[in-house]
C-alpha cells in the first residue's frame, strides 16, 4: 500500500523540513519578534518553524496547525514543550484566541495552496490589530 507523501513525516523532512530548518532562525531574527508574543505557525508540517520559536524567540504560546496527522504527529514527538499546541487544521478555519495572535507565520507554505491569497486572508483575520 503507497503511503499519502502528505502525511509522512520522513518523506516531508527530506523534501521540505530541511529547508524549513535552514531558513527559520534568519526569519526569525528579521521578524524581531518581543518575547512572550502568541505565535500561530499555520501549515507548520514537522515543526521546524515552531522548533525554531520555542527555541529562540520565547514565546508564551505557539499554536501550530497543520492539515496532515502524520507531521503534527511528528512534531508533538519532537516538542513535548507546554507551551506549543499541535492542532489538525486548514483553510480557512485556521486556529483562534482571544485578542487574535501576536504574529502569524507560514514558513514555505503559501506557494504549496491552490489559491495562496485564501492563506494570506485566514493569516490576517487571526493576527491582533497591530500585531505581525
Amino acid at each position: 500500500m503507497r503511503s499519502d507523501t502528505w502525511d509522512d513525516g520522513v518523506s516531508y523532512e527530506s523534501y521540505v523540513g530541511r529547508w524549513s530548518r535552514a531558513v527559520a532562525k534568519s526569519f526569525l531574527r528579521w521578524l524581531a519578534i518581543p518575547r512572550g508574543a502568541a505565535w500561530l505557525d499555520f501549515g507548520c508540517g514537522t515543526g521546524a518553524v515552531t522548533q525554531t520559536i520555542l527555541a529562540d524567540a520565547d514565546p508564551r504560546l505557539v499554536i501550530a496547525c497543520d492539515r496532515s496527522p502524520g507531521y503534527l504527529a511528528c512534531a508533538r514527538e519532537r516538542m513535548p514543550d507546554v507551551r506549543a499546541q499541535f492542532i489538525v487544521a486548514q483553510l480557512p478555519e485556521l486556529p483562534r484566541i482571544d485578542g487574535g495572535f501576536d504574529v502569524v507565520v507560514a514558513g514555505l507554505v503559501l506557494n504549496f495552496l491552490p489559491v495562496p491569497l485564501d492563506g494570506m486572508t485566514a493569516m490576517m483575520t487571526r493576527v491582533r490589530p497591530g500585531g505581525t
